[in-house]
């Protein structure tokens, strides 16, 4: 099975605690993965971030609410157990606690209130919707952040798509050598890329060299569509030009997409490496590489150095 939603360790780590002993945080996860039989690949599930898996994510977060709730206490690094209030609420909960639930406490509520605040910068008649979202809400903070960036990132790709489509021919070629430079092809060398428009441009919009010399070369084609998917001809026909150069590689970006054959013609071709790049993976590489974007705000996540508080 799927690693469950966070909101449904909140029971079982409740229970995990109900004999009043101290146990560590490890012990807690240990106790969710028996509850929930994950698998050694439910185990190794990353968050979006990928420094951390996804368990330890969901039992770290459900353990700071219980506390939040004042459910745990901290007795010792790393190491809860449960309190009275903790033991009296347990035996009236709901099968599946919610974090909506714990609203019922007041240091709880003071926490989502004041994390909605420091989020939003809600002024005091949005407070208690502010409250009530962030009890609503069955993700983790990590895991909204990382919904909120893939939702920035997404939007963000549709706007460089518009503004790519936009573009006169000879600056979208331009655009396709300058994104070949900056993912690292062509390597330091100046004047590694250049673009080829024109009649007399062989069927290639662009090349690449991948040594000083230019004797390993990377050609390039660019179709500025929007309307239409570039089927299995065109693609026939960038290999014709390829060949007619003696060249061996060849990069097909497109703005629009690939029709099932012309993917299946490009990777089964001989002789030929080809890629082919649709919208949303050149959008997708542009942003990678800063390409056409700038930084506009950077949230710097930090969490407890465990190195630094052990004890020697």
């Amino acid at each position: 099975m799927a690693v469950p939603e966070f909101h449904r360790f909140l029971r079982p780590l409740l229970e995990t605690a109900q004999d009043g002993k101290e146990r560590h945080r490890s012990e807690y996860e240990r106790a969710a993965i028996e509850r929930f039989a994950l698998t050694d690949e439910d185990l190794r599930e990353p968050t979006a971030g990928g420094r951390r898996t996804r368990v330890a994510d969901r039992v770290e977060w459900a353990l700071a609410y219980l506390r939040k709730a004042l459910l745990l206490e901290n007795v010792a690094r790393g190491q809860s157990r449960i309190t009275a209030r903790g033991t009296q609420y347990l035996a009236e909960a709901p099968a599946e606690i919610s974090p909506k639930d714990l609203l019922r406490f007041p240091e709880f509520a003071d926490f989502a209130k004041r994390t909605r605040s420091v989020a939003g910068g809600a002024g005091p008649s949005r407070v208690s919707k502010g409250v009530t979202d962030l009890a609503d809400t069955p993700a983790t903070p990590h895991d909204r952040i990382a919904a909120a960036h893939a939702e920035i990132e997404d939007a963000l790709a549709d706007e460089l798509l518009e503004r790519v489509k936009g573009m006169v021919p000879a600056l979208f070629e331009r655009l396709i050598v300058d994104l070949m430079l900056r993912l690292g092809y062509g390597g330091t060398a100046e004047g590694a890329g250049q673009t080829l428009g024109g009649t007399s441009d062989g069927g290639v919009d662009g090349v690449i060299w991948q040594d000083k010399l230019g004797l390993d070369l990377i050609y390039l084609q660019a179709k500025r569509w929007s309307d239409r998917s570039v089927g299995r001809e065109i693609i026939q026909a960038f290999v014709g030009a390829l060949s007619g150069k003696n060249a061996s590689r060849g990069v097909f970006i497109t703005t629009s997409s690939f029709t099932k054959e012309a993917r299946e013609y490009a990777s089964s071709v001989a002789n030929h490496k080809l890629s082919l790049v649709d919208g949303r993976e050149l959008a997708r590489l542009m942003m990678q590489s800063g390409l056409g974007v700038t930084l506009q705000q950077r949230y710097d996540v930090k969490s407890v150095d465990q190195d630094y508080f052990q004890e020697e």
